[in-house]
C-alpha cells in the first residue's frame, strides 16, 4: 500500500549522504532526505514533505545503526546547526566529500572520469576553527545566550563551549556571556529590530596565540565598555583587542561597515606560510589554517614556478595566496572587489617585504582584462578563488577572451565550481588535468577543492 503523504510512518534504509548534509533513503523508487542519519542506518521516519519523486522525513526511531555512528564530541550536536555530521565516523565523512566532487564533476561539469585525487585530510578534526561568530540571545528568564541557530529556524542554541574551535576560544564564550549578562547591556531583538548587541565574534591566531574579540551592536555607546574591554584584556593575556562593529541595518549579513577599536588594537597578526598577516574582525580568512596551507603547497607543487612566471590572483582578499605566490613569480596582480581587503594586502605586502605584487580593488571581471593590459611580461597563470556562488559569468567571458594557458580554480562549492569548468571547457578548450579534494570544515558536509586546467 502507498503510504506516500505527509505525516506517514515509513522504514527505510540510509545509504548516501546528500550535498546538504543529510542521509539519503529510497522508499518505493523515492529519494527521502532525512536529517540526522548515517549511511548504514535504518530508521524508522516520519514523513514531512511528499512531492510526487522526493520526500523528507524526521527519524522517529533508530531501528539498526550504521557502523560509521559515533557518539558525538558535543552534547548539543543534535540541537546545534553549527555541525551536521558529528554522529558520522570521520573516515566516512572523508568518503563523501570525495564522491560529492567526484559526483559534482561528472554530472554537473560533463566530465568523463576525471583525475579526482584522495582528499586531503584535516589533521585536526576537532578543534581547528581560527573564527567563530556566534549569535547573542535571551532566555525566556532573561538570561544571555550565545550560540548557533537550530538548522532550518532561528531558534538560537546556547553553548558555553564549542568543540569545533579552537579550544583557546571556549573560555571567552561562556565568561563574556556573563560579563554582558552583568554590564545589563540590551540584546538585539531582530523581529521588533529594537536592542544593541547582535553578535560576539572571536578570532585567535593559530600560529601566534593572539586573539581579537568584537561585540556588533547597532549603536556604538554602550555603558562602560571601555572598563569592560580593559576588565577582559586583563583578564585574557593574549587579548590584543577589543572592538564592536557598527550593524544598524535590518539585515541578515553579520557585519557592518564601521568597526570602533575600544581597547588595544583592531586585528591579529597570524603566520600563514611562513608570512606575517594582519587579519581583522570582518577579514575573510581561512577558518582552518593548516588546510589552507597545505593546499597552498599542492597549488605551488604543481605549478613549479620558477621566478619567471607572471599570475593574475583574483578574489585576492588579503593577499593569503597572492603573497606566498609572489615568492615564486616573477610578478603577481590581486583583483579584489572589496577596497578594505585590498588596503589589507598591501599592509601585508610591506610586513613581509613583498615588492613584486600589485593589488587592484574592483570587480574582477572588469578588473581582469585591465590587469592583464598592464602586463609587461605574457599572463601565465590565472587563480580564482571566488565565493560560493563561483564565478559571475563575465568573469568566465573574461578569462576566455584571456585565455592563459593555465588556471587554478579554488573552490569551496563543488557544484559551482562543476558549472564554471564546464563552461570553460566547453567554450574554452580547458582541460582539467586534476582536481584535489580538502576537507576544511570537518564535521559538516562542506568540502573545498583546487582543480588545474591547461588550454
Amino acid at each position: 500500500m502507498d503510504q506516500w503523504q505527509q505525516g506517514e510512518t515509513i522504514d527505510l534504509a540510509i545509504t548516501d549522504l546528500s550535498s546538504s548534509g543529510d542521509g539519503l533513503g529510497r522508499w518505493q523508487e523515492r529519494v527521502v532526505f532525512v536529517p540526522d542519519t548515517v549511511p548504514g542506518d535504518t530508521v524508522r521516519a516520519r514523513l514531512v514533505q511528499a512531492k510526487p519523486t522526493f520526500g523528507r522525513a524526521k527519524v522517529r526511531q533508530l531501528l539498526t545503526p550504521s557502523p560509521d555512528r559515533v557518539r558525538a564530541a558535543c552534547i548539543v550536536a543534535d540541537k546545534c546547526g553549527g555541525c551536521q555530521w558529528q554522529s558520522i565516523d570521520y573516515s566516512a565523512q572523508l568518503a563523501a566529500k570525495q564522491q560529492q566532487v567526484l559526483d559534482a564533476l561528472t554530472r554537473i561539469g560533463g566530465f568523463d572520469d576525471p583525475t579526482v585525487l584522495p582528499i586531503l585530510a584535516s589533521e585536526a578534526p576537532l578543534g581547528y576553527r581560527n573564527k567563530a561568530t556566534y549569535p547573542l540571545g535571551r532566555s525566556p528568564e532573561g538570561q544571555v545566550k550565545a550560540g548557533y541557530f537550530r538548522q532550518g529556524s532561528h531558534k538560537l542554541v546556547n553553548l558555553n563551549q564549542c568543540p569545533v574551535q579552537d579550544e583557546r576560544l571556549n573560555p571567552l564564550l561562556a565568561e563574556v556571556k556573563r560579563d554582558i549578562q552583568d554590564r545589563g547591556w540590551s540584546i538585539y531583538n531582530e523581529t521588533k529590530h529594537q536592542g544593541r548587541l547582535r553578535h560576539l565574534a572571536l578570532r585567535v591566531g593559530r600560529r601566534t596565540g593572539q586573539m581579537l574579540l568584537t561585540l556588533v551592536s547597532t549603536a556604538p555607546n554602550l555603558k562602560d565598555i571601555e572598563l569592560q574591554a580593559q576588565e577582559w584584556r586583563d583578564r585574557y593575556p593574549d587579548l590584543v583587542g577589543v572592538c564592536v562593529n557598527l550593524n544598524p541595518e535590518k539585515t541578515n549579513a553579520i557585519f557592518g561597515a564601521e568597526t570602533l577599536v575600544i581597547d588595544g588594537v583592531s586585528y591579529i597578526e597570524e603566520i600563514f606560510a611562513n608570512l606575517r598577516f594582519q587579519i581583522h574582525a570582518t577579514t575573510f580568512f581561512q577558518v582552518n589554517t593548516e588546510q589552507a596551507e597545505q593546499v597552498l603547497q599542492i597549488i605551488t607543487d604543481e605549478l613549479q614556478l620558477t621566478g619567471s612566471e607572471t599570475l593574475i590572483d583574483a578574489y585576492c582578499g588579503v593577499g593569503t595566496l597572492t603573497l606566498p605566490l609572489a615568492q615564486k613569480a616573477r610578478r603577481v596582480v590581486g583583483l579584489e572587489v572589496q577596497p578594505e581587503a585590498v588596503a589589507q594586502a598591501l599592509i601585508n605586502a610591506g610586513l613581509n617585504g613583498i615588492d613584486n605584487v600589485e593589488f587592484r580593488a574592483g570587480d574582477v571581471a572588469e578588473q581582469l582584462p585591465l590587469a592583464a593590459a598592464s602586463l609587461t611580461d605574457p599572463l601565465d597563470v590565472v587563480v580564482l578563488d571566488p565565493p560560493r556562488k563561483g564565478c559571475d559569468r563575465p568573469v568566465l567571458d573574461a578569462l576566455l577572451e584571456l585565455h592563459p594557458p593555465r588556471i587554478v580554480y579554488m573552490s569551496c562549492d563543488p557544484a559551482t565550481l562543476a558549472r564554471d569548468l564546464k563552461v570553460l571547457r566547453e567554450e574554452g578548450g580547458y582541460r582539467l588535468t586534476k582536481a584535489q579534494p580538502a576537507d576544511f570544515f570537518p564535521q559538516t558536509p562542506h568540502v573545498e577543492c583546487v582543480a588545474f586546467l591547461v588550454a
